[in-house]
This record gives structure tokens, C-alpha cells and sequence, in this order.
């Protein structure tokens, strides 16, 4: 992986972060959660007219992607309202990163060096560890776990399908505007019909966090998206969920939760997995 390519996904990294703390430190995590994917759509839409328009063959991987995304956004808010920060963040985002990996190497026929392969485990078993940790009155949080796994399996599924989409689009940022104006529009849909003052109270009290909270998701997702066009797709996944440890560090400095022997290590062990990673090959 070369350092422009490590750069951009580790600065993907931090934004991911950021904006999931928002969504994670809001009252109301439906209305930070739509105010995130909504403040996607003008973003988008002041990018597509300057960028080539994806190649067909890559639209019903943009079908697929818009209804991945919604999936995930939907179950991340759900284990949100269940779990600590430091605890469904890393659940969320160590899944995916093994289960893309098995899924390149078997199926995809993606051959990684042994050195990767080690990578990628160790930031997955380092990320996926911290659903041993307990919530802050000591009991562990089963539920918040299982909801964090499943939204794990859609991350490793959107995963795939935008890096295999975006190589045949021929066009990555135009392939994630349009996934992301397709997503806010589907995400606007849901909120009308099960939530519609939730709809109404975004333009209002929910203006922050679709600026800045909408902004960073946006640009960080088309690094990642971008990045995967150069790089093998499990490589990219596994280095984007260090995000792990900025998110650590919010979560314990910013949103006081707890910090454990096991936040400790899972973070070692993913700071190795970035290091290994970075001088694989």
C-alpha cells in the first residue's frame, strides 16, 4: 500500500470517528443519525456535475450499495442506543474487516502475503475483542454486541460491493455521489414514514451535525471509496477501522466512558495491525 493511499485512509480514519461520536454523543440518535446521511445529498449534489457519470455496468452494484448503507445506518443506531461508543464502534468496525478479507481471498480470488493476512487479523481481533468489555455499571451488554455484530456484517457487505462498484464505474467519487444522493433520498423516505418529526426537527436542531457530522462522514467515505480503486479492498478495510482508536479516545475523553484493561490491548493490538499493514510489501 503506498503512504498517499495509508495517508487518505488513516485521515478517512479520524473523520469516521468524529462523526460517529456526534451521532453516539446526540440525545436522539434518529435525529443525528438522519441528519448525518441527509447532509450527504447537497454535498453530493454540488459534486456529481463535474465528475463523469458511472459506467452501467456498475449500477446495480449502486442499487445494492444505497440499500447496504441504510441497513447499517439503521442497526448502527439501534446498538447506539444500546452501548457505549467504545464498545459498539469497535464490535461494528472489527467485524468487517475479517469477514472481507475471507471473502477476497475465498471467493474474490484476492491473494494477500501472509504479512497482510496477520494485519488484518490482528485489527480485527483487536477491534472485535472489545465486546468483552462491560458498560459502565459493571454488567456486560449482550444485546449492544449482537446489534453491533450484525451492523459489522453490513459494513463488510457495502464494503465489497462499493470497491468491486467504484472499480467499474470507472469513477469513484462519481460512483459515491450518486450512492450517497440515492442513500440520503431512501434514508429522507424511511424518516417520512416512521418518523416524520423526526424529518422535521433535522433542518432545526439537527443543522450541526448534518454540516459537520454530514461533511466528514461524506469526505471520508470518498477517500475510502477512492482508496479502494488502489489498493486490495481488504487492505483498505482493515486500515479504515483504526479508526478504533481516535474513536477510543473520544469516547473516553470527550463522552466519559469507562477505560479497561481490554480497550487497552484491543488498541495495541490494532496499532500493530495498522503497523504491519503499512510495510507489508
Amino acid at each position: 500500500m503506498s503512504l498517499t493511499v495509508f495517508c487518505a485512509v488513516i485521515f478517512a480514519a479520524v473523520l469516521h470517528a468524529g462523526w460517529n461520536a456526534l451521532v453516539k454523543g446526540g440525545l436522539d440518535k434518529r435525529t443525528a443519525m438522519g441528519a448525518v446521511v441527509l447532509g450527504h445529498i447537497p454535498i453530493a449534489a454540488a459534486v456529481v456535475p463535474f465528475v463523469p457519470l458511472p459506467d452501467a455496468a456498475s449500477w446495480p452494484y449502486l442499487a445494492c450499495s444505497i440499500a447496504l448503507h441504510l441497513g447499517y445506518q439503521l442497526f448502527l443506531m439501534q446498538s447506539y442506543r444500546m452501548g457505549d461508543l467504545t464498545q459498539v464502534y469497535p464490535i461494528a468496525r472489527g467485524t468487517a474487516p475479517l469477514i472481507v478479507a475471507l471473502v477476497s481471498v475465498v471467493i474474490l480470488g484476492v491473494h494477500l502475503e501472509p504479512m497482510e493476512l496477520l494485519a488484518v487479523a490482528l485489527i480485527g481481533l483487536g477491534l472485535v475483542s472489545l465486546g468483552l468489555v462491560r458498560r459502565a455499571d459493571g454488567q456486560r451488554n449482550g444485546k449492544a454486541a449482537t446489534l453491533a455484530f450484525v451492523t459489522g456484517l453490513f459494513i463488510a457487505s457495502y464494503s465489497l460491493i462499493d470497491g468491486l462498484g467504484a472499480r467499474l464505474a470507472g469513477t469513484s467519487l462519481g460512483f459515491y455521489g450518486w450512492s450517497a444522493i440515492g442513500n440520503g433520498l431512501v434514508m429522507a423516505g424511511y424518516l417520512a414514514v416512521t418518523s416524520p418529526a423526526t424529518l422535521r426537527v433535522i433542518p432545526r436542531s439537527g443543522k450541526r451535525v448534518a454540516v459537520i457530522g454530514g461533511g466528514a462522514s461524506f469526505i471520508a467515505y470518498a477517500l475510502v471509496t477512492w482508496a479502494f480503486t488502489q489498493a486490495p479492498i481488504a487492505l483498505v478495510t482493515a486500515l479504515r477501522e483504526t479508526s478504533i482508536i481516535f474513536a477510543l479516545l473520544i469516547g473516553v475523553v470527550v463522552l466519559k466512558e469507562r477505560l479497561d484493561l481490554a480497550k487497552v490491548t484491543a488498541t495495541a493490538l490494532t496499532l500493530m495491525g495498522a503497523a504491519l499493514l503499512r510495510f507489508a510489501r
